[in-house]
């Protein structure tokens, strides 16, 4: 059990009440021996006596497509966070500012495409271009623009047809904090 705990990084005891059935599993340590056990979670999740549906609902097999092509699903909404705090780092700068107004319309006239996430996205490149934002309101904006034209997504656009979905998370994110400094206080 030491062993395990020092491949996997939990605590030998917690392990130990877990295999002598003093402890229930929690879904992270069942994750955690999935990974690096390398059995499947299912698996674990029946041995552990949860009840699992083998139906899929339209969102996991969304999970599973985009795991399908390399993707860690589990990870994306923290390396997309990471990549917006660069670019609005980048978009403090002229360069920044530059590459959106120079990128935006262009790339967004190569998609030639229409819906939600579109809308949201010309939407944030008004306000980015009006001039009317406060500079922490502009960078943050500015960073879900950059994300949008720079080509090192998460997801790579070519992907098709799941390219454009970390972008679409990006923007989530993006509204998120916005509704969040737009509050009053």
């Amino acid at each position: 059990m030491r062993k395990l705990s020092e491949i996997i990084g939990m605590d030998t005891a917690t392990i130990s009440r877990i295999v002598n059935g003093k402890q229930k599993p929690r879904l992270e340590h069942l994750n955690m021996f999935s990974e690096y056990l390398e059995i499947p979670l299912t698996e674990l999740f029946a041995a552990a006596g949860f009840e699992i549906s083998m139906q899929k609902d339209g969102v996991q097999e969304l999970r599973d497509a985009i795991q399908g092509i390399g993707i860690n699903v589990e990870d994306m909404a923290i390396q997309i966070r990471k990549e917006l705090h660069k670019y609005e780092a980048y978009a403090k700068t002229e360069e920044g500012r530059e590459m959106i107004k120079r990128s935006f319309l262009p790339k967004l006239d190569q998609l030639r495409s229409a819906g939600y996430y579109i809308d949201q996205l010309k939407d944030l490149y008004k306000e980015f271009d009006s001039g009317n934002l406060p500079d922490s309101e502009q960078h943050v904006i500015g960073s879900a623009l950059l994300y949008f034209v720079l080509s090192a997504d998460i997801i790579p656009d070519f992907s098709f047809p799941f390219g454009y979905i970390d972008d679409a998370i990006a923007v989530r994110i993006v509204m998120e904090r916005l509704e969040q400094m737009r509050r009053p206080s």
